[in-house]
């Protein structure tokens, strides 16, 4: 039966484009994101627990510090082929799928993580755990961005990042908790916990709604309309299903596999600034600060539980200003405001750098130098999750189509774990034979990437997905591209954004 899409023309409204369900099931999907920040973290507390030491013999093996970053090594390895399975699952069975298989993984994998009883085993599992977790890392932005209306997209999105700081939270306190248990055993607790927050999100998968572009690109017309109605103002539902599957129209016949983002300019620009984007926010060594917390507060002279309540405080200090990032993202440039962050927090590393190398730990220390390089990992923390670390997932799911973006987001967690495999299996060495001075690794490539990001790379915010295209020079279909508003003479922006659709036609069979 032949059906057409209604014309829908009209403006996109400045106002709220969302309906309270929208964030309902962004709010339940975050538990995946809770999942992903709680088993990515958790090995910085496990360290620090006497207990995991005394059982696996870290104090007195030979090959300790290497096992350590095995630990962490093999846990990106997994990330790195979980980043690849984002584009093949989520394209051929759907964004819930491709989200439902890494949260079965990171529920077994906690589960034997925790009940470990060789270190052979512990590492294998390692691995399982990063291939979900990373997983889970780049499928639920992608899911949450294609549900989201363009005006909301980056508060919305940003519940990711935000749920991600949970997470990190979550476990610090619970191996602070873990510290005073007396038990051999206590170290398993932590780990166990992992399992929680993903087994939430598999409960309520049955009722969360699949992406509407998922459900255009293979052809479900009508539940796509049925699944926008729900998630946003009608009018707005209207406009966008048929901005969706007119530009899908288009896409479609486009290349659109792997090799395209090769031989394709304008694909290939947006590969290279993905790449770009994950490499240059790793320089600032976010994820060496957060994994290492507890080696580098020991170097500080601190010890015992006062390093697990440091690291408890540095991701309770990141959830907050994660929280506060939600209502900033959506009023600055994007790559403004990524350009500065990086420029900030690698300000705050190299003034870390200077405090470890002039006050040294030792018998004459200064302990109130110590406590300034203690709080300057905090300082660097508040600006990271004020100004990056949410931004980037916005910002990966923006730069591509919705037929390359689980595509461009795999290149984008790819890099990101491969980088990690880098600096979080060189770093436990490295702080132990030259200290500080691992520092100056991150320094000038950092600045050099915030000036890159700051000139070059395009502003995404406010642009609903398919006219982002626009940007990169890739053809739009003519009737659905609107530029962002402009100041009007008053000095505020303008109150909506003209769009015209033109009817489509397409053929369903029922």
């Amino acid at each position: 039966m032949s059906t057409a899409t209604p014309v829908v023309a009209g403006n996109h409204t400045r106002r709220r484009q969302f309906k309270f369900y929208n964030v309902l099931v962004i709010l339940a999907m975050a538990f995946g994101s809770i999942a992903m920040g709680y088993s990515g973290s958790v090995i910085g507390v496990t360290l620090g627990q006497p207990s995991f030491v005394a059982y696996f013999d870290l104090e007195t093996r030979a090959n300790a510090t290497s096992l350590i970053s095995s630990m962490n090594g093999l846990f990106q390895a997994g990330a790195f082929f979980g980043a690849l399975c984002i584009s093949y699952v989520g394209d051929r069975f759907g964004r819930k799928m491709s989200i439902t298989v890494p949260a079965m993984l990171v529920v077994i994998s906690g589960a034997l993580l925790a009940g470990s009883t060789h270190i052979a085993m512990f590492l294998t599992f390692r691995f399982f755990s990063g291939m979900g977790s990373f997983w889970l890392l780049g499928a639920i932005p992608v899911w949450m961005t294609e549900i989201v209306p363009a005006k909301n997209r980056g508060l919305l999105v940003d519940i990711h990042s935000c749920a991600l700081l949970l997470g990190y939270a979550f476990a610090s306190w619970m191996g602070y908790a873990f510290f005073f248990v007396k038990s051999p055993h206590a170290w398993r607790g932590p780990l166990a916990l992992q399992c929680v927050p993903a087994l939430i999100v598999l409960s309520a998968m049955k009722w969360l709604p699949e992406s509407p572009r998922y459900l255009i690109m293979t052809g479900r017309y009508e539940e796509a309309r049925r699944v926008l109605g729900r998630l946003h103002e009608r009018e707005e539902a209207g406009i966008e299903f048929n901005q969706i599957e007119a530009q899908f129209r288009l896409d479609n016949s486009q290349p659109h596999n792997w090799m395209s983002l090769l031989t394709k300019k304008t694909y290939r620009k947006r590969a290279l600034y993905a790449v770009g984007l994950a490499c240059g926010i790793q320089f600032t060594g976010v994820l060496v600060i957060n994994n290492y917390s507890a080696i580098i507060y020991g170097g500080l002279g601190f010890s015992g539980s006062t390093i697990l309540i440091y690291s408890a405080g540095y991701n309770t200090l990141a959830f907050g200003c994660g929280f506060i990032a939600i209502w900033i993202i959506d009023h600055f440039a994007r790559n403004r405001l990524v350009g500065f962050g990086t420029a900030v927090v690698t300000t705050c590393l190299v003034v870390e750098a200077a405090l470890v190398a002039n006050f040294p730990v030792g018998p004459n220390q200064n302990n109130n130098a110590l406590r300034a390089a203690a709080a300057m990992t905090y300082l660097y923390v508040a600006f990271a999750q004020l100004f990056l670390d949410g931004t980037q997932y916005v910002y990966f799911a923006e730069l591509f189509p919705a037929h390359l973006r689980n595509k461009g987001m795999t290149i984008g967690m790819a890099t990101i774990s491969l980088m990690n495999i880098m600096w979080l299996q060189s770093a436990p060495s490295a702080f132990k034979n030259i200290g500080w001075k691992f520092y100056l690794c991150f320094i000038i490539p950092a600045y050099t990437f915030a000036i890159i990001c700051w000139v070059f790379y395009p502003n995404t915010k406010g642009l609903a997905l398919e006219e982002i295209a626009a940007i990169f020079g890739d053809e739009v279909q003519s009737d659905i591209y609107s530029p962002p508003p402009q100041q009007t003479s008053q000095g505020k922006d303008s109150d909506s954004c003209s769009l015209t659709v033109a009817p489509a036609e397409h053929n369903e069979k029922v």
